[in-house]
């Protein structure tokens, strides 16, 4: 049946949870884009048909024309199934940039295709490009916070680093008072977890 497999990709695509990325399924894209080829090009075997027995394409409404229109309708149907897989999991990796920073995760970074990985380097590399211009780092708070500084506790020894305005050693559980953007870039990594009430 035609547009089962695009069908496919899609149930896929909307059974994983939200926000979260399954492995990129090439055999089934693969699959989907020839029988697109093989829908093209039975359609141009009966466009080449009609005009060779000297019908008009636009006003002939004959066997051929309506194979025609359901290898066109084909065509389109398992096109739009592509690109609504590609598109949605661009989003959902342009949202990662966003959240967990410019290095993805080892089990992330193993269900993306090669040219998903192009795209978050691309994006990710645009985006520094774009941030350090405004001198301005857009990924953290990404929620107006109500307290330019957080109580910290630290979950893995990092040592001793330079912050924004002072210098601390940060060892595995021990507890800050630090700047937002100075403890964001840990927090993202999983390096420090923040304290609340």
């Amino acid at each position: 049946m035609y547009g089962r497999r695009a069908c496919q990709l899609i149930k896929e695509l909307s059974s994983a949870e939200k926000g979260q990325l399954t492995g990129f399924n090439s055999d089934m894209f693969d699959q989907v884009v020839k029988e697109c080829s093989t829908h093209y090009l039975e359609l141009q075997s009966l466009m080449r048909k009609i005009q060779e027995e000297g019908m008009d394409i636009q006003t002939t409404r004959n066997a051929d024309h309506f194979g025609m229109v359901i290898h066109h309708l084909s065509l389109m149907r398992n096109k739009r199934c592509l690109m609504a897989y590609v598109y949605n999991r661009a989003e959902i990796i342009r949202n990662l940039r966003w959240k967990i920073g410019p290095v993805l995760p080892q089990e992330i970074h193993e269900k993306l295709s090669y040219s998903e990985e192009e795209y978050f380097k691309n994006h990710s590399t645009a985006l520094e490009s774009y941030m350090s211009e405004l001198e301005l780092d857009l990924t953290v708070d990404m929620v107006p916070p109500k307290d330019p500084y957080i109580q910290v506790r630290v979950l893995d020894d990092i040592g001793e680093v330079l912050l924004s305005d002072q210098s601390a050693n940060l060892a595995c559980h021990s507890m800050h008072f630090l700047k937002r953007i100075d403890a964001e870039q840990f927090i993202s990594q999983g390096l420090m977890e923040e304290l609340t009430d």
